[in-house]
C-alpha cells in the first residue's frame, strides 16, 4: 500500500503524516508512507484545500485532520 500525505508544511499537513504514520503501525499494516509538499503535485489530484491523504493514488480525505482512529478505519477498508 502507498499512502501520500499531500500539504506544503503548515501545521495540520504535519499533525495528517504524524497520525498516519500511527495508523499504519497501529494496524500493523505493510505501507509506504511518502510526504508531497509541491503544491504543483498536490493540485494534480485535484485537491482544493490541504492537508490530503491519499491510497494507492486515490484521494480519500482532503481539507482536515481525521483522529488516528477515523485514519485507521480508512485504511482497513482498503487493505
Amino acid at each position: 500500500m502507498k499512502i501520500i500525505v499531500l500539504g506544503t508544511g503548515c501545521k495540520n499537513c504535519k499533525t495528517l503524516e504524524e497520525y498516519t504514520k500511527k495508523a499504519v503501525e497501529e494496524l500493523g499494516i505493510d505501507a509506504q508512507i511518502e510526504k508531497e509538499e509541491d503544491i504543483q503535485k498536490i493540485m494534480a489530484y485535484g485537491i482544493m484545500r490541504t492537508p490530503g491523504l491519499v491510497v494507492d493514488e486515490k484521494v480519500v480525505m482532503s481539507g482536515k485532520v481525521p483522529k488516528v482512529e477515523e485514519i485507521k478505519e480508512m485504511l482497513s477498508k482498503i487493505a
